[in-house]
């Protein structure tokens, strides 16, 4: 049993190799873990193109416009998001890395910036609209919702 005095989450008390455990990932579990944003690219299409085919039938054409336009912004602003990450992430690892952090900065910006006059557009145009644009934007959760599912499920049928 363990001493019930020391912190076993503290690396700075107790035995550290039982906190930080460096058993290498499987390499099954890593390739399939990899994919995770394909398959939420993926799902983001077949989702927005179906949000957008249910919107049209029950709201009409302004609604299913906005959450055509919500779900697009949402794809470009998750690849804006991936490149920029990816970006931070070389910027970070690589030693003398060429990759501007201006340059990362204002694109995380520009994202903001992309958003909002979409948004902005809609509202002058129909309220309608704006109501399927904000719908459209949720389009990223959804499919790391599905994402997350997908994983959970391997995950307990053992397929990882």
């Amino acid at each position: 049993m363990s001493d019930p005095e020391v912190n076993q989450f503290d690396p700075k008390e107790g035995d550290a190799e039982d906190v930080f455990d460096p058993t290498p990932v499987d390499p099954k579990v890593e390739r399939f873990l990899g994919g995770a944003v394909g398959r939420i690219r993926h799902a983001m299409l077949l989702l927005g193109a179906l949000a957008t085919l249910i919107a049209w039938s029950i709201w009409g054409w302004k609604v299913a416009a906005g959450v055509l336009l919500g779900c697009i912004v949402s794809y470009v602003n998750f690849h804006w998001l991936e490149r920029a990450l990816n970006s931070l992430a070389e910027r970070i690892t690589t030693v003398g890395s060429k990759v501007s952090s201006t340059g990362t900065v204002f694109r995380f910006l520009l994202r903001y910036v992309f958003i909002g006059i979409g948004a902005y557009v809609i509202f002058k145009g129909s309220a309608d609209g704006l109501y399927g644009f904000l719908g459209g934007l949720s389009l990223t959760v959804a499919a790391i919702l599905c994402e997350a599912a997908y994983e959970a499920y391997a995950a307990l049928r053992s397929k990882i």
